[in-house]
């Protein structure tokens, strides 16, 4: 699935991030997609955003809009889409009115360094610009959209920005779920949390990883001094103010030996959490520069995973299972597999098409051509 394709800008001088028109009737925050039959129709008293086409229009004298025209591919996006538009003639995707996997990337960077990050950090300030892009962005998100996932790098880097962006959500969005990911470091700090909590939006819940029961290795995990601490800490800030929590443990070789003890230690320290996620490895980023550290073959670690499953789930915990196919899972573990892989990076092997459990099947992250199971085996 794409979404990302470039042309070539004219008139392009600032960002600029509007919905997809198709039908070149002209409409207040619209980017028309220009084709042939439409180029008389389109005047330069339009009130149209600007115009992407995928042939030649430089010489077009009606067109004296922000143009990016010879565009790669523009076949991925429909009518209502939302686009930003780069100086640079890169047309991103920012929302896709019919998919329920949306999501809103804050900034690239972030204060930890996980051996198998899916979205490596980058050292460079890039709050202004992502503030500036989201800012416009929300605003024109429909007002029915369910759920809208936060990501990054480490959201709260923004700042100041953090919180403005999350009162505009509150403000555009009042209905729809916000899960937002984070390492949950930050909310160590008395002063984060206090703002977190004057947001009061019941919609949030903060999504934060915990890797281990003890600090040295959930510390190596995330490549991070004292960040055991400082998320132990941050998560305790949260829950006491009913800050809406939920646990996320990525499965990999450094991880599984200590499952189990990690399990009875959510339970004994953090029964309040709202829900815990156990997810498979994405073959991405970090990780297949560190796969000799982080791969084990999910197969292998079935009974362990089904230990930690009904130790938490008996005890009471809201418990799933993220991004494993159900190949990989003894039977009695489907009731917790969730269809959890983003569908613009989900893909199912040869073998899923003759399986006959593939339409209950969560699949596999496209990055597993890289790095797969033995054992993947249609039912």
């Amino acid at each position: 699935m794409i979404l990302k394709t470039k042309g070539k800008p004219i008139n392009l001088n600032d960002i600029i991030v509007g919905r997809i028109n198709k039908s070149g009737i002209t409409e207040e925050n619209s980017i028309v997609i220009l084709q042939d039959d439409l180029c008389e129709n389109l005047q330069t008293t339009s009130n149209c955003l600007a115009v992407i086409t995928e042939n030649d229009y430089t010489s077009n004298p009606n067109l004296n809009k922000p143009i990016i025209h010879n565009v790669k591919t523009l076949q991925h996006l429909e009518e209502g889409d939302i686009v930003l538009l780069n100086t640079d003639g890169v047309i991103n995707t920012l929302f896709r009115i019919n998919s329920p996997h949306n999501f809103m990337f804050f900034t690239e960077q972030c204060n930890s360094n996980c051996l198998m990050c899916s979205q490596p950090p980058k050292n460079k300030d890039d709050s202004k610009y992502f503030y500036e892009v989201n800012s416009r962005l929300i605003p024109l998100i429909p007002k029915d959209c369910s759920e809208l996932g936060i990501t990054g790098g480490e959201p709260t880097l923004l700042g100041d920005y953090f919180y403005s962006l999350l009162d505009q959500l509150k403000k555009h969005l009042p209905n729809t779920n916000l899960p937002c990911l984070t390492n949950g470091r930050s909310f160590a700090w008395q002063n984060i949390t206090d703002r977190t909590v004057s947001i009061n939006n019941p919609n949030l819940i903060l999504c934060i990883p915990i890797y281990a029961d003890i600090p040295e290795i959930h510390d190596y995990v995330v490549q991070a001094k004292d960040a055991f601490h400082q998320t132990v800490l941050g998560i305790y800030n949260l829950a006491r103010y009913d800050i809406r929590i939920e646990l996320r443990i990525v499965l990999h070789k450094i991880t599984i030996p200590r499952l189990l003890k990690l399990a009875e230690f959510i339970y004994k320290n953090m029964p309040f959490v709202e829900h815990i996620a156990l997810m498979g490895l994405e073959i991405e980023g970090y990780t297949p520069y560190n796969i000799d550290k982080l791969w084990i073959d999910p197969y292998e670690y079935q009974d362990i995973l089904k230990d930690t499953v009904y130790y938490l789930y008996t005890f009471g915990m809201n418990i799933s299972i993220y991004n494993i196919p159900l190949c990989l899972l003894p039977k009695e573990l489907w009731p917790f597999s969730r269809k959890s892989i983003s569908d613009w990076k989900n893909i199912y092997h040869d073998e899923c098409s003759k399986c006959a459990e593939l339409l209950n099947c969560g699949g596999f992250f496209k990055s597993s051509i890289k790095k797969s199971s033995a054992y993947i085996k249609a039912f």
